[in-house]
C-alpha cells in the first residue's frame, strides 16, 4: 500500500513540473492543426476560383481577350486537337504547326466546315534548324495571333529506360518537346507584345510533379515546359501576356499516363476525361491560373500526391516497376 502512495505521489510530482511542457506540446499541436486546415481551406477556395467560377460567371469572348488567331504546335496529340477544337468552337482561326501535314489535314478541314473559321497548315522541318521558322513566320504575317499551344509528345509515355533509347530518337524527341516549344513562343511574343495581349498554353504532364522510374524523357521534358511555362509568365505577364503551364492526369484515348502505370490505354471516368471534355474545363482557367491541372478532379489527384513524401513515392515506383 505504501508502494502505491508512494508510486501516486511520484506520478502528481512529475504531472506538476512537466505541466508547463505539456501545455507548450499542446499548443504546438494546436498550432499545427490550425495551420493545416487553413492550408485545407485556401486549396478549396483556390479549387472553387479556378475550376468552377469562370465556368459559371460570363466573360468576355476569347476573341475580344487575347486575338483572333491561334497557333497549334503538337495538334496530332489528341489533347492538343481537343484544345484546337474548343478554340474554334470560340470563333478563332487556327494556325496548325506541323512536320506531317497528314496527321493534322483532316483536322484543319474539318474546324473549318464546323465551325466556319480560317485553318492554315504550315509545314516547319525543325531539323533544318532557323530555316524551319521561315514559314512560321510568313504565316503570322499581319494576324492577331492571340494564343499559342505547345503539346508534349505523347510517345514519351511509354515506359522506356534512357539507356533503352535509340541515339536519333532521344535527340528527336528534346528537340520537338524543348528546343521547338521554346522557338515557338520566341517566333509570337514579339506580336503579342506589342498589342499588348494574348495567350501561351503549355500542355505537359502531372508527370512533372515527382520522379519515374522508366520515363525520364517524360518527367524531364514536362518539367521543362512546366518551368519554362512559369519563368515567362513571371516576365511578361506585366506586358498584358498570360502564360500557362497546363500539367493534366491520365486523359481517356491519350496514353497519357504519369503513373507507373504501363497501360498506354484508358478508360474514361471521373477523373479519366476525354480529350474534348478536358479542352473545355482547361480553357475555362484561361487568365485564372498560371499553372493548373486544367481539370478539377485532377486538381484532387496532385493535392493528394502532394501529400506523399517523396521517398515514398519513390519506394513505391520501384516496388510496382519490380512487380510488374
Amino acid at each position: 500500500m505504501a508502494a502505491v502512495d508512494s508510486f501516486q505521489l511520484l506520478y502528481r510530482e512529475i504531472s506538476r513540473s512537466c505541466s508547463s511542457y505539456f501545455e507548450t506540446l499542446a499548443l504546438v499541436g494546436a498550432l499545427y492543426m490550425t495551420s493545416k486546415a487553413v492550408i485545407l481551406l485556401r486549396d478549396c477556395c483556390t479549387l472553387v476560383r479556378v475550376h468552377f467560377l469562370p465556368r459559371m460567371i460570363p466573360s468576355k469572348k476569347l476573341t475580344q481577350r487575347y486575338g483572333d488567331w491561334a497557333v497549334i504546335y503538337g495538334a496530332s496529340e489528341p489533347v492538343a486537337k481537343a484544345y484546337a477544337e474548343e478554340l474554334a468552337r470560340h470563333g478563332i482561326s487556327i494556325i496548325f504547326v506541323t512536320q506531317d501535314h497528314t496527321s493534322v489535314r483532316d483536322t484543319a478541314a474539318s474546324l473549318s466546315q464546323s465551325y466556319g473559321v480560317e485553318t492554315v497548315v504550315v509545314l516547319a522541318d525543325f531539323s533544318l534548324d532557323q530555316a524551319a521558322s521561315k514559314p512560321i513566320k510568313e504565316a503570322i504575317r499581319g494576324k492577331d495571333i492571340g494564343f499559342l499551344v505547345n503539346c508534349v509528345d505523347e510517345s514519351l509515355t511509354s515506359p522506356q529506360s534512357l539507356i533503352e533509347m535509340p541515339e536519333h530518337s532521344l535527340l528527336d524527341l528534346v528537340n520537338k518537346n524543348v528546343a521547338v516549344a521554346t522557338l515557338m513562343a520566341r517566333l509570337v511574343l514579339p506580336g503579342m507584345v506589342e498589342r499588348s495581349r494574348g495567350a501561351v498554353v503549355n500542355i505537359s504532364s502531372g508527370a512533372c510533379c515527382r520522379p519515374l522510374p522508366g520515363r525520364v524523357t517524360l518527367t524531364a521534358s514536362t518539367g521543362y515546359l512546366d518551368h519554362f511555362s512559369r519563368a515567362l509568365h513571371l516576365e511578361y505577364s506585366g506586358r498584358g501576356i498570360f502564360i500557362q503551364s497546363l500539367i493534366p492526369f491520365q486523359i481517356a484515348s491519350s496514353g497519357r499516363q504519369p503513373s507507373t502505370s504501363t497501360s498506354t490505354s484508358s478508360r474514361e471516368g471521373w477523373f479519366v476525361p476525354k480529350p474534348d471534355v478536358y479542352a473545355r474545363h482547361a480553357i475555362s482557367t484561361l487568365g485564372v491560373s498560371n499553372r493548373t491541372t486544367g481539370y478539377w478532379p485532377h486538381t484532387l489527384q496532385y493535392g493528394l500526391m502532394r501529400c506523399i513524401p517523396e521517398w515514398i513515392w519513390v519506394l513505391g515506383s520501384h516496388v510496382f516497376i519490380t512487380s510488374s
